[in-house]
């Protein structure tokens, strides 16, 4: 099974993650914010990606830097481990519900990093995690994994609902876009002949 580990280090942040794919879901996840574990696990096991991570941050300022960070370094390593994109589906899109809340993501892996981030969410916090770290989440992500990635919450009411809806709307379009396409295989996924940046 093809595994990636990456480790970042400075004055803020000390992360280390593994990653591999195909997997089952499974996860070891710790990172001093409760809630970003649980979104965590709950994107593991909806994209079947396997996700071993430790952070240690510094919690007693907040819980940006570790957030970010760990965007960063899920990023970086899925850009590692997906080095064959040629091979795959390439477009993902998945709309799901939780509860009384609807997210809709789409990707491309299209070698061009950027993120469109719709939802209303209260400024609010969910244990130690501020609502607006969502948004940052997902723009490390996108950035250090260099794909295309909408996000729309279409509504929803409670909080913590909504969030979980995104991060499960964005691990089912993952999983999408990484299923192997033999069409693809033979003659590539982009009209130019490549995908890059």
């Amino acid at each position: 099974m093809p595994e990636v580990k990456v480790s970042r280090k400075s004055k803020e942040t000390d992360i280390t993650i593994i990653i591999q794919f195909p997997g089952t879901g499974s996860s070891i996840i710790h990172t001093g914010v409760g809630f970003l574990d649980h979104m965590l696990t709950l994107f593991s096991k909806h994209s079947g990606i396997d996700i071993e991570l430790q952070a240690q941050g510094d919690l007693e300022v907040d819980a940006h830097h570790t957030v970010e960070d760990v965007g960063i370094c899920l990023g970086k390593a899925c850009a590692q481990l997906f080095t064959d994109i040629q091979k795959r589906n390439r477009f993902g899109h998945a709309v799901i519900p939780m509860d009384e809340a609807l997210s809709e993501v789409a990707i491309d892996l299209s070698g061009r990093p950027y993120l469109y981030f719709s939802a209303d969410l209260p400024r609010v916090k969910l244990g130690t995690f501020d609502i607006e770290l969502t948004e940052e989440f997902f723009r490390a992500f996108s950035n250090h994994f260099k794909i295309t990635l909408h996000i729309l919450l279409h509504y929803g009411k409670n909080t913590h609902h909504c969030i979980e809806s995104i991060f499960k709307a964005c691990a089912r379009a993952l999983a999408q876009a990484l299923e192997e396409n033999s069409t693809y295989a033979r003659n590539g996924s982009s009209t130019k002949g490549i995908i890059d940046s």
